[in-house]
């Protein structure tokens, strides 16, 4: 009889280290993202200006895209900003980038080659507009700018299309009506006062070519007021995507010395194509949204990507790993 009991409970244990091998294989599936290897190869990632938040952004999210995907390389590309980014997903030179929502419609409009395959993956950051300044300038408004040395940003560039729509909708003609430098953030805060008169800068904020000269340069900034914000918005097309805000006092405070500024603000869009590896971006897109605090700390902005906020990729619709993704954590 105890030989009977002795096999039973040996079945049984057997059959319960059986069972909790399969709860430790489930919960370990749980435990691993998305439950299976992590995809591998080497796709291009269009950033911005060495000096912009673009690229600082983009070098940090490759060392945590490394550490969830070993296999996965990943090769920067600088840019001049955000129109030469879309165009470079649209068209396959490069897979990933980041680019304003107001550049991306822009090109929409415009019908471009490749335009109907972008697809978003996720809403990030805002960029502020920055108007700079010498401190002892008499410049107190963009109109003020007429007849004056201007960065307008580069060719293919975000602030360019911004810095062009805010003169234009105060009656300047940015080819005739100031002198334009093709200065981004890289070049332009090094001339303002010698060569320039001012410069345009949209970022998130801070961003690190302000940040570095703030404590030694004297400059400050213009504001930007809401009724041109709303005359902008209210214009429809791209510009729609413009909203009237106000950059934070602790953006550069030895700048602000404690106010805030009135500007105009337009968020961020992680693209990328429709043709793009499902796996690969939903991987990424997880990523993307599990990295916010660790990128955040260095590249103060990134704080403020939100997975309440960041599906809303308008105008382009969701790539379909992105949206896995989204799925996989929906309450």
């Amino acid at each position: 009889m105890s030989s009977l009991f002795s096999r039973i409970g040996g079945r049984r244990a057997v059959r319960g280290a059986v069972a909790g091998a399969v709860a430790l294989g489930l919960l370990l599936w749980w435990l691993l993202p998305l439950g299976e290897e992590p995809p591998g190869g080497t796709i291009t990632f269009s950033t911005g200006t060495r000096a912009g938040v673009y690229q600082e952004y983009g070098e940090l999210l490759r060392t945590e895209l490394r550490k969830d995907m070993p296999d996965l390389k990943v090769r920067l590309m600088t840019s001049a900003g955000s129109q030469e980014n879309v165009e470079r997903v649209a068209s396959g030179e490069a897979d990933f980038t980041i680019a304003a929502a107001d550049a991306v419609e822009t090109y929409k409009l415009a019908d471009r080659p490749g335009a109907e395959a972008l697809r978003g993956v996720t809403r990030l950051y805002d960029d502020y507009v920055q108007l700079v300044v010498p401190s002892d300038s008499d410049i107190q408004s963009v109109a003020d700018l007429r007849g004056k040395r201007v960065a307008i940003g580069l060719p293919n560039s975000g602030v360019r299309l911004i810095a062009t729509r805010l003169l234009q909708a105060v009656g300047i003609d940015p080819e005739t009506d100031i002198t334009p430098r093709a200065d981004g953030i890289d070049t332009g805060p090094g001339r303002l006062g010698e060569e320039l008169d001012a410069f345009f800068w949209s970022g998130g904020v801070p961003t690190d070519g302000l940040r570095q000269i703030a404590e030694t340069s004297a400059f400050r900034f213009v504001p930007i007021p809401e009724d041109l914000v709303t005359e902008l918005h209210e214009s429809g097309g791209a510009t729609r995507y413009y909203r009237t805000t106000n950059m934070p006092e602790s953006a550069y405070p030895t700048v602000q010395n404690g106010a805030v500024v009135p500007t105009m603000a337009v968020s961020n869009l992680l693209v990328t194509r429709a043709d793009m590896d499902p796996r690969l971006t939903e991987w990424l897109t997880r990523t993307v949204l599990d990295s916010r605090d660790g990128i955040g700390a260095h590249v103060h902005s990134a704080q403020l990507v939100d997975l309440r906020t960041a599906i809303y990729t308008d105008p382009l619709e969701l790539h379909e790993g992105a949206r896995r993704y989204y799925r996989s954590v929906k309450p």
